[in-house]
């Protein structure tokens, strides 16, 4: 049907059978503990998020944070545009679901976030990959919900909310057609209105795993099972096979949106590892990456234990994507309340260069220096030494590998 999509699927042959020769035959990484060279391509990435962060409501913030990003050589910006069951720039799409066309704070208001972002970013070297960052997930009293409550999909009991720490969380359905569409128009709004390098989706385009029995994708389940109810027990096998295929309907249809407005945007993905992905929220990424629907992989690798970051980095479908897309690693700098020194950001980063990766982004923009028990000072001076000089952003568009 798309003639990129079979040329794809040619490569991806190819690919898998490279990528398993090296898994075989390499074994394991370089000896660790030594200090890897910078490389002069590499992906340098952070997320900026409306979440414990202000860095996106003013336009002097904002132009503040990417100037000092320029000068520590980061070269990729995921700047979040779908969060709390709304957009973050002027959407038409958001103002047809929500009833709002922006996220409603202040700071957001009589100004388009998202294109200063682009310009400002651009004008410094920095590609720009907004990030939907909510993906399948809303608020549970938000107005999305409350509008569409037939989109919200539920566990066998009838319960919709799942916590997501304090605060109480609903899934849009994804079998739902009016929820796929809703994630197509906003990609595809993206894609055609704004000069972007890419669009990322993360770990909530996904489900969690008890959910997926509300009335219609019971009825969409029955149809193809000769009437049949879906298992009782959320973690069948075969039940899980089922609704992550479905999901995957969805990502296809997405890639084929991006590809026919902008070609050369990077479809980015960043997933928890496939093990927890798929068992847990129905995300089967890999199999994504095999069909070709997923051009830079971000694998958010958040640990606090070298051995366990260290078998991540090893596991076989990790390195089988290696060999065929950039395959970066997301590193957790810190959270609000969870403060992560710089000489274990340091040793992570040091481990995915030894392994030959793409690069590395981290979790969150204020945790790189401005929330955190060390001095803001002392942070920014380790930055420097962890990338001393500017590096090219690695892209599959330019002969990756």
């Amino acid at each position: 049907m798309f003639s990129w999509l079979d040329q794809r699927k040619t490569k991806i042959i190819l690919s898998w059978l490279v990528g398993w020769t090296l898994v075989c035959f390499w074994g394991v990484f370089p000896v660790t503990g030594q200090t890897p060279p910078v490389p002069a391509t590499e992906l340098r990435g952070v997320w900026l998020t409306n979440v414990d962060s202000e860095v996106l409501f003013s336009r002097d913030r904002l132009t503040d944070a990417l100037e000092q990003l320029d000068r520590l050589h980061f070269n990729t910006i995921y700047p979040t545009v779908w969060n709390d069951g709304y957009t973050l720039y002027p959407s038409v799409v958001g103002k047809e679901v929500t009833g709002r066309s922006v996220l409603k704070i202040p700071g957001l208001q009589k100004r388009d976030m998202l294109a200063e972002v682009i310009e400002q970013s651009h004008q410094r070297g920095m590609s720009v990959l907004p990030w939907l960052e909510f993906g399948f997930m809303a608020p549970a009293e938000s107005e999305l919900v409350k509008r569409h409550p037939d989109w919200i999909t539920n566990r066998a009991d009838g319960s919709q909310v799942v916590m997501q720490g304090i605060h109480p969380r609903v899934w849009l359905n994804p079998v739902h057609p009016q929820v796929q569409q809703l994630m197509v128009d906003l990609v595809t709004e993206l894609v055609t209105h704004y000069d972007i390098d890419g669009i990322q989706l993360d770990d909530h385009f996904g489900l969690p795993v008890e959910l997926g029995y509300d009335a219609y994708t019971r009825q969409v389940y029955q149809s193809e099972h000769n009437g049949q109810l879906p298992p009782e027990n959320p973690e069948d096998e075969a039940w899980i096979r089922w609704r992550a295929d479905r999901i995957t309907i969805v990502m296809e249809r997405i890639f084929a949106a991006v590809k026919s407005k902008r070609p050369d945007a990077i479809v980015s993905l960043s997933p928890n590892p496939q093990h927890f992905a798929y068992s847990r929220y129905l995300q089967d990424w890999f199999s994504w990456e095999r069909q070709g629907f997923v051009e830079e992989l971000l694998i958010q690798i958040y640990r606090d234990d070298l051995e366990r970051f260290q078998a991540e980095l090893k596991r076989p479908e990790v390195q089988v994507a290696l060999a065929h897309i950039p395959v970066g690693i997301g590193v957790l700098t810190g959270l609000k309340n969870r403060s992560v020194p710089m000489s274990q950001v340091q040793e992570q980063v040091a481990e995915v260069r030894n392994g030959k990766f793409a690069g590395v982004s981290f979790f969150f923009y204020e945790t790189l220096w401005n929330l955190s028990q060390e001095s803001s000072q002392n942070r920014q001076t380790d930055w420097k030494s962890i990338f001393p000089q500017p590096a090219a952003r690695p892209s599959i568009l330019h002969c990756w590998q």
